[in-house]
């Protein structure tokens, strides 16, 4: 199909959201990961109104590759780029031209533009109407490139491309992009350039009030801010505006929040139910070698946890291994903390070196990367270690962040976090803590060994010619 539309009908533009993998002959998916996807709805509400829209969610729905379409968008990360190209390579099958974007699209740009006709480098707002354009006048260009950072504030996801989706009942709204840390291993400050745009405070609130008729009693909403509080004037101005709301709401966050009492009263004060928290590690070591020594001042993670229960806010502590100080007892020692500090769900992974990152840099300098690019690899799979560790071998730092993830979330980790009084306080959140708990234990055997792509997709991947 031409990138000129027939004059017959309006110009119709596809949004596809790519899984991460999918087992040959499976259609079932990671429960915990099925939430909206807002890149989709943020491409949805930059068409102006004249153009068609449809959109595939691939983790959730089959895609019809042979709807007629003039035009494939699809926002790619470092996970999802082996089945972006695959999806890719089915509509340029076709005769239909794909744009690709996203975080993946902007660190590696050069391999992106392998598989699509264009490729968005940074963040859309600011060059989509002109690509748009461009491709309904057939003259589009290779490569577009935002130049600074857009006002966030000017546009609203279109949530309507969600409706009748089996999404968890969690809604994801955004404050903040970006943050203002250089964390080795963080893709989002390699985007970002380590700096952080907020959103105008009216502009968050009027969307909640649009959205609020779509929230149920009792339902989250999940600010999705890459570190809510990493400009904290700003994020103290948003939760006193939040305040008559009535929310329940969670979001991401740094160490350092737990040591502004101010800050920590206004979350409570504005609804928040509970925060996500990379401590990544409790030694300090290897906190300053993946530059984030700041979370060892003040007490570290044990005096931080007791400030946010103080303030009865609930904390999702994610750590991190393979950093060349951890050995095979820092994984029970983070198991044991875990779990005596009675986390509400916790995540233990090896770090994964993803490109445009500091901690690639310095992987691939020391030649330990194991492949390159290892998200491209067909053999590679979800929880595989792609470089050689210091102090143990590849394999055995996989088998370890698989085993203390298993035995956070076996029913006797579940029943002794229960019992901690900061989920008991609140029925509604001690129901969620179940649930959710349960979802983890279910989906740490599912997620493990994920191909990247479709495993039944046999068909090569098709370049741009």
């Amino acid at each position: 199909m031409n990138a000129v539309h027939a004059v017959t009908r309006p110009f119709h533009v596809t949004i596809i959201h790519p899984c991460v993998g999918r087992r040959a002959g499976s259609r079932a998916y990671m429960n915990t990961w099925k939430m909206e996807p807002l890149p989709a709805g943020l491409i949805s509400a930059l068409l102006p109104e004249d153009v068609e829209r449809t959109f595939f969610d691939d983790r959730i729905e089959a895609i019809d590759y042979d709807r007629p379409t003039d035009l494939v968008t699809l926002s790619v990360e470092t996970y999802t780029a082996r089945r972006a190209y695959q999806i890719a390579s089915e509509y340029r099958r076709r005769g239909v031209p794909v744009v690709m974007g996203g975080f993946h699209a902007t660190l590696c740009p050069d391999e992106v533009e392998r598989y699509a006709e264009s490729v968005v480098v940074g963040e859309a707002e600011e060059v989509f109407p002109q690509l748009l354009d461009d491709y309904r006048h057939g003259t589009p260009q290779r490569r577009y490139r935002g130049v600074g950072r857009p006002d966030p504030s000017t546009v609203t996801p279109d949530r309507t491309l969600f409706r009748g989706k089996r999404y968890l009942p969690i809604r994801l709204v955004e404050f903040a992009r970006g943050c203002r840390f250089r964390c080795e291993f963080c893709a989002v400050q390699a985007f970002h350039g380590a700096t952080q745009t907020h959103r105008a405070v009216d502009a968050v609130i009027a969307e909640l009030h649009q959205t609020r008729r779509m929230v149920r009693p009792g339902q989250l909403v999940f600010f999705i801010d890459d570190n809510i509080t990493s400009d904290l004037v700003a994020a103290k101005a948003f939760m006193r505006a939040l305040i008559p709301l009535k929310l329940r709401w969670i979001s991401q966050a740094s160490i350092n929040v737990a040591f502004d009492d101010e800050a920590l009263s206004l979350m409570r004060r504005s609804g928040c139910q509970g925060v996500l928290v990379g401590f990544e590690s409790l030694h300090t070591p290897t906190l300053q070698q993946m530059n984030k020594g700041f979370n060892a001042s003040h007490g570290g993670p044990p005096a931080a946890l007791a400030r946010f229960r103080a303030h009865g806010l609930r904390v999702y502590g994610t750590f991190v291994f393979g950093y060349d100080h951890d050995t095979e007892a820092t994984f029970q020692e983070t198991l044991d903390f875990a779990q005596a500090e009675g986390l509400f769900i916790a995540a233990f992974n090896h770090i994964t070196p993803f490109p445009g990152t500091p901690l690639y840099t310095r992987l691939q300098g020391e030649g330990r990367l194991l492949g390159e690019p290892w998200w491209l690899d067909p053999d590679y799979r979800y929880g595989m270690v792609p470089f050689q560790p210091r102090s143990m071998t590849p394999e055995a730092l996989a088998r370890h962040c698989l085993d203390a993830r298993r035995r956070f979330y076996s029913w006797r980790s579940i029943g002794r976090r229960f019992r901690h009084w900061i989920h008991l306080r609140d029925p509604l959140m001690a129901f969620y803590f179940l649930v959710i708990n349960a979802m983890h234990q279910v989906d740490v055997g599912g997620r493990h060994g994920l191909p990247l792509g479709d495993a039944g997709h046999d068909v090569p991947l098709l370049e741009v010619g």
